[in-house]
């Protein structure tokens, strides 16, 4: 009889059936509903929300090892093992469970004419003018027509607007997400070539802090995708029972080819530890790094400590005097 050690057996529980499908036979997964999965050869197998069952002859389970066992007749440990073996370090991720938004039409905000507040305020942040204007080319942000927000986007595979995110450019210390913002797809910018390495921020403003920083140490900004959380992350008190933001897990999803994950969260309580859950949840397979900024909350407060612009707490005013 096989051995498997309690750890693995504990692993190996938690590879729900999709998962194993999607390893062993992606070719057989077919999208039934919007939470649901069935398969090409048999669609009276459903599997949803972590459970499987096949509802002709009335059997049911929770896991890829309970299937093993129940169907293909497959003893304890044996089971636990094939799965293990299949899946390799691929663990299921938790995931926010984002249908409800994702039913929802995005509402764009107008657009302004130009985007000259926009640029004034993002330069005010301590943000390259370059970089600035290179967002605004690629569509990546513009300026909304009546409050003269800056309007941050995120685009789907298609190159479809799926995410909205508003900042105020004045004093009211204003943020939220359009209606119908869809937070798998956030602001980011992504690498003009093949990379194996992703680097995660709170806010789209830290982007942009984080890309003024590589040019200001005569790094290429282009060739590196940095992503935005859109908000901060709120990990379970129980730091191992944490869900992986929709953001990360559908980026990961897409790009097999990350190895590397860099998490640039804040140095507050929150972003540390949003920090430590994430390091914990994140599956094995990756090197996840803690690399938050050398000094300040954030990286745009960094940027500006370095830059010599004098930041106000709360952002509600933002002094572009040089300290001497």
């Amino acid at each position: 009889m096989s051995y498997v050690p309690p750890e693995d057996i504990e692993k190996a529980k938690k590879i729900d059936l999709i998962t194993y499908f999607q390893c062993v036979a992606p070719h057989e997964l077919v999208k039934a509903s919007r939470n649901e999965y069935t398969t090409r050869t048999h669609d009276s197998l459903r599997m949803s929300n972590g459970f499987w069952n096949w509802c002709s002859i009335g059997i049911g389970g929770k896991n890829a090892v309970d299937f093993l066992e129940k169907i293909k007749h497959i003893k304890f440990p044996k089971s636990a093992e094939m799965v293990l073996k299949s899946v390799g370090n691929n663990i299921p991720m938790r995931i926010e469970n984002y249908s409800k938004k994702e039913d929802k039409k995005l509402i764009l905000p107008p657009k302004n004419t130009n985007e000259n507040i926009v640029k004034q305020y993002l330069k005010q942040r301590g943000i390259d003018k370059e970089i600035i204007q290179k967002c605004i080319n690629k569509h990546l942000i513009y300026e909304e027509k009546f409050y003269h927000n800056v309007v941050f986007l995120g685009y789907d595979e298609m190159g479809n607007i799926k995410y909205a995110g508003c900042r105020s450019t004045n004093d009211r210390n204003f943020k939220n997400d359009a209606t119908g913002s869809n937070k798998k797809y956030s602001f980011k910018l992504e690498s003009n070539k093949k990379t194996d390495t992703i680097y995660i921020f709170e806010g789209a403003i830290d982007v942009l802090s984080y890309a003024t920083l590589f040019k200001l140490y005569g790094m290429e900004w282009e060739d590196k995708t940095m992503i935005s959380l859109a908000g901060v992350y709120q990990p379970s008190s129980n730091l191992s029972d944490s869900k992986v933001p929709v953001t990360i897990q559908n980026y990961l999803q897409k790009h097999k080819e990350i190895k590397k994950i860099y998490l640039c969260l804040d140095n507050d309580k929150a972003g540390r530890n949003a920090t430590k859950a994430l390091q914990t949840v994140l599956p094995k397979q990756y090197e996840v790094i803690d690399k938050p900024c050398k000094k300040g909350k954030d990286y745009n407060e960094f940027l500006c400590h370095i830059l010599g612009i004098k930041r106000i707490k709360n952002d509600k005013k933002i002094s572009m005097e040089r300290t001497r």
